[in-house]
């Protein structure tokens, strides 16, 4: 059993760096195009392109989804909000300000799906890009390992297996927990962001991750089930 009332869960969004292949500058396109020819030998550096937003030296993050856990008459609740800018200094500053005033307690710890391989990595990345100070929840350097305050529901649902990767929209389904993909998925982020220009939309998509993924770990550490989730 582990205290909810500690714990952070989150989620990030990103995209690529620019729009398309062709509107990056040259140093950079012959960049993409050494790092394209590793992942995807298949595709031109222009197919490729549009899983530039996975990788931070080629992306961005445009939305960060936070929640946290709270009992509201015995019966367990999150509540849901998330930070969100084109400008990704200003979000990121936002996060860090959070962070460090709500989160900065040795017992506090964050969570996420796939975050020791994806958003925590990707976080402390975009924060040393944008010139910002990576708050200590978020650190590893000079910490033991049971130190690191950070909890990944795909590597707890592994129990020691390493051979495999389980998707959110799975595990949820095993759990016989809805699925937060109701609307769009993480690969087309990218086009509503840039063709679209709807962060609203992807906000809410990424807060309804935020609230599966923090139900999913519930069930999986205490086998509790949230009861009521609140999007702000």
């Amino acid at each position: 059993m582990i205290n909810l009332a500690d714990i952070l869960v989150l989620d990030i969004e990103t995209v690529s760096a620019q729009p398309n292949f062709e509107t990056l500058e040259e140093n950079w396109q012959e960049l993409w195009t050494m790092k394209s020819t590793r992942i995807a030998k298949d595709k031109t550096p222009s197919e490729a392109y549009e899983r530039a937003g996975i990788y931070a030296e080629f992306g961005k993050i445009v939305c960060v989804g936070v929640g946290f856990y709270y009992y509201e008459k015995n019966i367990l609740s999150v509540k849901v909000r998330s930070f969100e800018s084109e400008d990704e200094k200003q979000l990121l500053t936002e996060l860090i300000s959070f962070l460090k005033k709500h989160y900065n307690k040795k017992e506090h710890l964050l969570a996420a799906h796939n975050g020791k391989e994806f958003d925590f990595p990707y976080l402390c990345r975009r924060m040393i890009v944008n010139g910002l100070d990576i708050p200590k929840i978020l650190q590893l350097s000079g910490k033991k390992p049971w130190e690191v305050q950070h909890l990944d529901t795909m590597e707890l649902w592994k129990f020691g297996d390493f051979k495999s990767y389980t998707s959110l929209n799975l595990l949820a389904a095993t759990l016989n927990l809805d699925s937060s993909k109701d609307d769009i998925s993480g690969n087309q982020v990218g086009k509503v962001y840039y063709e679209e220009h709807d962060l609203d939309r992807i906000s809410t998509y990424c807060k309804k991750d935020v609230a599966l993924t923090a139900k999913v770990l519930a069930k999986i550490t205490n086998n509790e089930e949230v009861k009521n989730v609140e999007l702000v």
